[in-house]
């Protein structure tokens, strides 16, 4: 898997902006991606990072990378954690959110509309998504917005120029580590 390639695709979770980013990575050989993604754990994880697999189909794969304790965090939202139980997980547990996503984007179709909550989107916005079936919406940019239109405008402009920054550091041949923000107060 190319370190170019999540750059570009998770500029703002490698920043510490975003709480977590999903991708599409193509793939020849599963075992040289599983192995892929070790090796990347083992460079990102001392910063707060986790990457894994969510989804494995033919010649593509579902990539999570994100910020564990961040992601605890904002699962711990009320309305996250109402969404999450509504939707059959146990919020109390970030890990096993995880897991339990990781299985319904396995066993349905669509992607499951929580999925934002694991993204770092408002819960506010994913709660007016689910219930308004993705119509009268604000505004959109990464995510359909419902709540704080300003906000939201002002978090996909702080987005699109880390992503450029991130891919032009990338360019130069500043190393992911490098480009890689540690997280703050980490619980070892």
């Amino acid at each position: 898997m190319s370190e170019e390639h999540i750059i570009r695709h998770c500029a703002p979770t490698l920043a510490g902006l975003k709480t977590g980013s999903i991708f599409t990575c193509p793939y020849d050989d599963k075992d040289e991606l599983l192995e892929s993604l070790r090796q990347l754990n083992r460079k990102l994880n001392p910063k707060g990072l986790r990457v894994i697999p969510l989804r494995f189909s033919e010649r593509k794969a579902l990539i999570y990378l994100y910020r564990p304790n961040r992601l605890r965090d904002d699962l711990s939202d009320n309305t996250a954690s109402r969404l999450l139980e509504q939707s059959g997980y146990l919020p109390q547990s970030c890990e096993g959110c995880v897991v339990q996503l990781a299985k319904r984007i396995r066993n349905q179709e669509d992607f499951p509309h929580e999925i934002g909550l694991f993204l770092g989107y408002p819960p506010e916005d994913v709660w007016g998504f689910i219930e308004n079936g993705a119509c009268g919406f604000k505004c959109v940019g990464c995510w359909k917005v419902y709540g704080d239109e300003a906000a939201a405008k002002k978090k996909f402009a702080q987005y699109k120029k880390c992503t450029q920054v991130y891919c032009d550091q990338w360019a130069k041949g500043k190393a992911i580590e490098r480009l890689t923000v540690a997280e703050r107060n980490m619980e070892n």
